[in-house]
């Protein structure tokens, strides 16, 4: 290791302008740092959000619910640009007081409904409709638990690798080498199971495969973190690039992941914000 000795001091203090590109918005408390409300549209879900692979989850499970024939799960979806600090809004802490995408306030009842995680947000649609989610038994505590297989591992991927990798203002090799390890290993963890069960469920489409498609299939596809397909020699899962490329062939798929997008594509080929399901006809021919 070539990697310079670091010695921490007893105890650890902030240093504002310490954490590369972002270093602006991050710091060690949390609690609203402007005061400002956030917009309310016309449809009973209003979902506050940023098109990436955890914020997909929540855009694709509603067009996937669209695309079911659940009418009522209409929604609006607003922009939180985490660039500029829209998560820190007080608007957005008094849904989300963990001050990350995607938070969800569900309208559809008496009284409005806060939820915030993606995997919380998941499950809340799916009971809600009925849909995506196995019902009892067996296929629910399997779908259960890739999903929370997804969510414990997220981390690894995109706080660990993607960070070291690609974000980090210098390249450690031991933490590089750190996370690679572990981001192949749950990609081999995906490959084993997707060889022997069309989905993550089994033989049904579930939630945990709208949860885990955000991060497998950007990385899957190259569209994260640089070059990391090429590192990370991707193209050894067979079996997670055949459930990518069936998982991207559904309408619901197509549309939630253009969604929410402000960036990382040709302008028009993707929608900082949607109100209703005419705004996919704005985009270009072949976005969606």
């Amino acid at each position: 290791m070539s990697d310079a000795a670091y010695t921490p001091p007893a105890v650890w203090t902030w240093e504002p302008g310490n954490g590369g590109p972002f270093a602006a918005i991050n710091r060690p408390t949390a609690g609203a740092q402007v005061e400002k409300e956030l917009p309310v549209g016309k449809h009973p879900f209003q979902l506050y959000s940023l098109g990436t692979p955890n914020g997909q989850k929540a855009t694709i499970m509603f067009e996937e619910l669209l695309e079911a024939g659940h009418s009522d799960a209409e929604y609006d979806a607003w922009l939180i640009n985490i660039g500029q600090g829209d998560q820190f809004t007080s608007g957005f802490v008094a849904i989300n007081p963990n001050s990350k995408i995607p938070a969800l306030l569900d309208r559809s009842g008496p009284e409005p409904i806060r939820v915030f995680e993606s995997g919380a947000i998941l499950l809340h649609l799916a009971e809600k409709f009925g849909a995506f989610l196995p019902s009892e038994g067996k296929a629910r505590a399997e779908c259960l638990s890739w999903l929370m297989w997804q969510m414990g591992s997220a981390p690894f991927i995109g706080g660990g690798f993607g960070h070291f990798y690609h974000y980090a203002p210098v390249k450690i090799e031991y933490a590089i080498n750190r996370y690679a390890m572990e981001t192949k290993r749950l990609f081999s963890v995906a490959d084993q199971r997707l060889g022997e069960a069309r989905y993550f469920a089994g033989d049904e489409y579930t939630i945990a495969d709208i949860a885990a498609y955000g991060w497998l299939g950007a990385l899957w596809r190259g569209l994260a973190y640089g070059e990391a397909k090429t590192f990370l020699a991707l193209h050894e899962y067979e079996n997670v690039g055949r459930w990518v490329e069936e998982l991207g062939k559904r309408p619901g798929v197509r549309r939630g992941r253009v969604v929410n997008r402000a960036m990382g594509g040709e302008e028009g080929t993707f929608l900082p914000e949607r109100h209703s399901a005419e705004d996919f006809n704005t985009l270009k021919p072949g976005s969606i």
